[in-house]
């Protein structure tokens, strides 16, 4: 059943919690996720640093860490582990957030946010148009690759510390498993 918009809470009331936590909304509903474990870190370092490295070097565009804010509608701010922005889409980018959609959105799977990241936002990134969308599991040492086809995400690989990939939105890269899981 859906939530009455009257009920929904919208970015105004987003921006109006205080900084100490990290929160999303998504739907009109908050979210509050707790800190990352120190695994889930050193795989966002490692994705990060990956791709940031291979993103400066040929002037592709902008790779972030979480924190940081992005507004996909009035009801839905997320903030992904990892995300990359082409050069050509940077004007996205605002001083305050990402304000549209991301090309690559990585979500690293914790025990609080789990269900979230495999359900709910799938869902929220596709239905958005975010064009490759990656979950990494710290436990399962793997990383899923979703390819979106229309409105849904078709999986194109599950990769691990002895395997490697190619990013669809960075042509050229190669992703090896040992190094994320490093």
């Amino acid at each position: 059943m859906a939530v009455p918009e009257h009920l929904k809470f919208t970015y105004e009331d987003y921006l109006l919690l205080p900084e100490d936590k990290r929160y999303e909304l998504i739907g009109g509903d908050f979210f509050v996720t707790p800190s990352p474990k120190p695994r889930h870190q050193r795989v966002s370092l490692n994705l990060a640093n990956l791709l940031w490295t291979y993103v400066r070097a040929h002037e592709l565009g902008e790779v972030y860490e979480a924190p940081l804010d992005v507004y996909l509608s009035r009801y839905d701010v997320v903030q992904p582990d990892v995300l990359f922005v082409r050069r050509e889409n940077l004007a996205i980018v605002g001083e305050d957030c990402v304000r549209g959609v991301p090309d690559l959105v990585v979500e690293i799977l914790s025990e609080s946010t789990r269900e979230r990241d495999l359900e709910l936002k799938k869902k929220l990134y596709a239905r958005h148009g975010v064009k490759e969308y990656w979950i990494a599991d710290p436990d399962a040492r793997t990383v899923t690759v979703y390819l979106l086809q229309g409105d849904v995400y078709i999986e194109t690989g599950v990769y691990g510390p002895a395997d490697a990939w190619r990013p669809h939105v960075l042509p050229g890269l190669e992703v090896r498993g040992s190094e994320v899981f490093d």
